[in-house]
């Protein structure tokens, strides 16, 4: 058995700062450890894989909440697979979501820097004046 890891000896195994083990904390996503009587914490080797499966989660899209769901389901004995394949496929609807709103955001943007010559004074800038005055109805 491995001896517990302290707060920074965690962070670098992780490869996260220590920091970031606080938050994960104060947010419930990683369970606070018991105290040495010296005042430091003992982490359990298992807190690497955990931080690990939540930097993962993270860059696959998933939030702070979803994550902690996720860690929930993980220690789940009535959990099956097909609960978690759900969690994913909601997560793929969440990603095209945002992708048809960066394209619309896209489209919306390249329409305002067509309608700008890039000359002339910034008081009768097209992109500038249609900032100060939009409306959903507009683009």
């Amino acid at each position: 058995m491995q001896a517990p890891l302290k707060t920074g000896e965690l962070a670098r195994a992780a490869g996260v700062n220590v920091e970031t083990i606080r938050f994960y904390e104060r947010k419930g996503l990683l369970p606070e450890p018991p105290r040495r009587s010296s005042g430091y914490r003992e982490y359990p080797i298992g807190a690497v894989r955990r931080i690990r499966f939540i930097q993962r989660a993270k860059s696959l899209g998933f939030t702070l909440r979803e994550i902690k769901g996720l860690l929930e389901l993980r220690v789940d004995p009535d959990t099956t697979c097909d609960v978690v394949r759900e969690r994913a496929t909601e997560k793929i609807a969440d990603v095209r979501q945002k992708i048809a709103d960066l394209r619309k955001i896209e489209k919306a943007l390249r329409k305002l820097t067509d309608s700008c010559s890039g000359n002339g004074p910034k008081e009768t800038c097209p992109i500038l004046v249609h900032l100060e005055t939009f409306q959903e109805s507009s683009l």
